[in-house]
């Protein structure tokens, strides 16, 4: 039997686990949804501004993240400008964007894991300063093997170590 330590670990280094009577990511990610334009909720407009807003869907999140280029990089806002162009909003939802973002990776990582070529790539999206997500599955240290092998360079900075792509900033993609 294995400790809890060494479970916890485990499941750390792989796919997000999901309850046992939830929906497969996969059927999260092409569940059937349009997106929809909606004004900004008032409680919101003091924090983010009046306007329309887009609200994605999970595949919209996907396809956009595929349109990334290999060695180049985007950033979560970077992607909701994108989308939010798209649709003629003024912005995109953060936070169905970022729940929308999470499917998108723990798919990639199943796809991955059945050995399928063509899979999201996610680790081509980091934080708006440049650094490593570690809510990834495999933390920052498996997103930076994976930019390593597109020949971009990782580096250790901080207090806490944080991993950051070096010079981040001639790496960002201007989506079309």
């Amino acid at each position: 039997m294995t400790s809890s330590k060494g479970a916890g670990q485990q499941e750390k280094n792989s796919v997000m686990k999901k309850g046992k009577s939830s929906k497969s990511w996969r059927e999260k990610l092409e569940k059937k949804m349009e997106p929809k334009i909606v004004q900004v909720p008032d409680g919101w407009a003091a924090r983010i501004g009046h306007g329309r807003v887009l609200v994605p869907n999970p595949m919209l999140v996907d396809n956009t993240i595929r349109e990334i280029p290999e060695a180049k990089l985007a950033t979560v806002n970077t992607i909701r400008e994108k989308m939010a162009h798209d649709f003629n909003a003024d912005m995109a939802c953060p936070l169905t964007t970022g729940i929308f973002l999470n499917i998108a990776v723990n798919v990639a990582e199943e796809d991955k894991q059945h050995h399928k070529k063509h899979i999201t790539p996610y680790w081509r999206v980091v934080k708006e300063d440049g650094s490593l997500n570690t809510k990834y599955p495999g933390g920052a240290d498996k997103q930076a093997k994976y930019l390593k092998g597109e020949g971009l360079t990782i580096k250790v900075t901080g207090k806490k170590d944080k991993l950051y792509v070096k010079d981040f900033e001639n790496y960002l993609y201007t989506f079309g």
